[in-house]
């Protein structure tokens, strides 16, 4: 016969592999729904491609977007005097010389793709009139809304954006992060270069998504050979 000490040592010892087991099973149900949050959460996030590469320009849709006079595109301002090594224009809180040439190959892009159904806007800023200025040929009316870069941007830009017209934004980078970031774009995907285009389509029920971004130096090089 089992003494009560050996009878007593085997419950103990059933109870505690019991709760080991309960433990366990509490483990692996809190680490699927952690690998379950983690994939709904990848899943809702927004990438943008980059448009330099002429395989995901043509992919994108935005020729065919932007011929339909469905697009946003928001472009930050080119290179900024007092953060630059480079020569300035003249006014120092104005753009460099640089930035003047890379906003003029901008616009040379920005012309391969039409501006006959855009509608033009720039940021109060000097650095941004200039920019839109050096893209454009022209002087471009200015908003301030485009200066402000808070959680109204996107509401406001949306509210510009006329049915069949392009809407141009020549802005800043914090303004471009906020429209990012209300489409599920994280990290370091949101930081806009300077002179870069960050290209958003709307649809007929005012909604937004992200076809892509276009940096300085690809614009006519990618759309030259989209064209062909």
């Amino acid at each position: 016969m089992l003494s009560s000490n050996t009878l007593g040592h085997s419950a103990i010892h059933a109870r505690r592999k019991r709760r080991l087991g309960r433990k366990a099973l509490g483990a692996a149900l809190g680490l699927c729904m952690v690998i379950a949050a983690l994939t709904t959460w990848l899943a809702t996030r927004t990438h943008i491609v980059d448009l330099g590469k002429e395989q995901q320009l043509r992919d994108s849709g935005l020729l065919q977007e932007w011929a339909d006079g469905t697009v946003i595109v928001m472009i930050r301002h080119a290179e900024r005097c007092d953060s630059a090594p480079g020569p300035c224009l003249d006014d120092p809180t104005g753009i460099t010389v640089a930035g003047r040439q890379a906003a003029s190959r901008v616009g040379k892009g920005l012309h391969q793709l039409g501006l006959n159904n855009a509608d033009l806007l720039s940021s109060p800023k000097l650095r941004t009139r200039q920019t839109a200025h050096f893209i454009l040929g022209q002087a471009v009316a200015s908003e301030d809304w485009l200066e402000s870069c808070d959680n109204q941007f996107v509401s406001n830009a949306l509210a510009h954006k006329r049915a069949g017209h392009n809407l141009v934004l020549v802005t800043h980078n914090g303004c471009i992060d906020h429209f990012a970031r209300q489409q599920n774009v994280v990290g370091n995907e949101r930081a806009s270069g300077y002179a870069s285009a960050l290209f958003v389509s709307v649809d007929g029920n005012g909604k937004t998504r992200i076809l892509g971004r276009l940096n300085e130096p690809d614009w006519q090089r990618v759309l030259a050979s989209a064209a062909q």
